[in-house]
């Protein structure tokens, strides 16, 4: 973890911390990269066996979007491979398992399944999450375009039509504290390193409370709420000024990211329009507008973003359009060669992202002749940048 002491508490190195554990990630998937550069990873493969070689503590937020199972698409991998809703949960629940692992303890996971499963799987989650919302997304259709909701016959319905798909978002969670918040055990444990009570450090914050003498550091201890940025550099000079300890971690290494505001959607049922059909679209493609609004919302400039199902590469585009890092896992070749596409547009410059509404002007371009580098034997040479 990248620290700051107290003569260089304002600089943003917690982006050089990010770029070393994106090209520690890349070395682990060396053997399986189909793309890469200083911003975005594209490997093909099993997303299990690839996110066993991810560093503990590397990825700030993970944007998936599995098989969901209760739907049965045939043309989406493994969608019917499970038998039993037991198997499938027992599949996802490897995963999460992983994800806590790779995840950093400040971290957050959007996590889209359907209606019928979202109860259930949020129950394996609440086993090392907190659990922060499950977010209904309503699909609306845009204006003129009726879809399958519209067409189909209604009176052969025998229960409410399930329109709707869910997102659960959830942190790590991590005992020592009421909210098992990381960055509460953070604060309680360097505060005891240094041998103030509580009441010490709020007096150098200057943060008193209403009813107790420990103020507002009483909160932060419980993971009740977060100290801002100028409450946290006082903390910092505080604890460093005793001698006991040399540095603490930078605000964005310790502190989830969640910024919302009154001009964004800030509740938990979301309207995004979805995305229309088109000749090559994926047929479980998210709005590139709603996975931008996940990541500005839980991530900082510079964070690594990581989708195991990453389909047509909407997280990828998505990330990168927002100053993130993007790590893409797919399985499927034909959409490996499409998220492949995709990137190499992005990265060359040859289209204008900021003009488009969504991703299927984007899908729609055609491969030029700037290919990536190949080895003798077809497969892509990594740059490693």
């Amino acid at each position: 973890m990248h620290t700051i002491n107290s003569e260089k508490m304002h600089q943003p190195t917690y982006k050089n911390s990010r770029q070393k554990d994106f090209i520690q990630i890349a070395q682990q998937l060396l053997g399986d990269l189909v793309f890469d550069s200083s911003d975005a990873i594209l490997a093909g493969g099993d997303a299990l066996d690839l996110i066993k070689k991810i560093p503990d503590n590397s990825i700030s937020l993970i944007l998936t979007d599995p098989p969901y199972h209760s739907t049965k698409k045939k043309n989406i991998k493994n969608d019917t491979s499970f038998d039993t809703d037991k198997a499938f949960l027992d599949w996802i629940n490897q995963f999460i398992i992983e994800w806590k692992r790779v995840l950093k303890p400040n971290g957050s996971i959007y996590f889209f399944c359907s209606s019928k499963m979202s109860g259930r799987i949020e129950g394996l989650f609440m086993e090392s999450f907190n659990i922060l919302g499950n977010i209904v997304w309503s699909k609306p259709n845009e204006p003129g375009f009726d879809g399958w909701k519209q067409k189909m016959k209604k009176e052969a319905l025998r229960q409410w039509y399930p329109h709707s798909e869910r997102i659960v978002f959830a942190e790590p969670s991590y005992e020592g504290n009421i909210f098992k918040v990381w960055f509460a055990n953070v604060i309680k444990e360097n505060r005891i390193k240094c041998g103030l009570n509580m009441k010490e450090l709020t007096e150098i914050t200057g943060d008193y409370g209403k009813v107790n003498h420990g103020g507002a550091v009483s909160n932060w201890e419980a993971g009740r709420n977060l100290p801002n940025r100028e409450q946290y550099r006082k903390i910092c000079e505080g604890l460093i000024a005793t001698g006991k300890i040399d540095s603490m971690p930078f605000y964005e290494d310790i502190f989830r990211p969640f910024n919302v505001n009154s001009d964004i959607e800030f509740t938990d049922v979301w309207d995004f329009y979805s995305v229309r059909p088109y000749k090559g679209k994926h047929p479980a493609e998210k709005p590139l507008n709603m996975l931008e609004h996940c990541i500005v919302s839980s991530s900082y400039e510079g964070d690594i973003v990581l989708d195991c199902f990453a389909g047509s590469g909407s997280t990828a585009i998505a990330a990168l359009k927002t100053n993130r890092k993007s790590i893409s896992f797919e399985l499927d070749e034909k959409w490996i060669n499409a998220i492949e596409n995709r990137l190499e547009k992005f990265e060359k410059n040859q289209i204008d992202l900021s003009q488009l509404n969504n991703s299927q002007a984007i899908m729609k371009l055609t491969k030029t002749e700037a290919q990536v580098q190949v080895s003798s034997n077809g497969k892509h040479q990594p740059t490693l940048f």
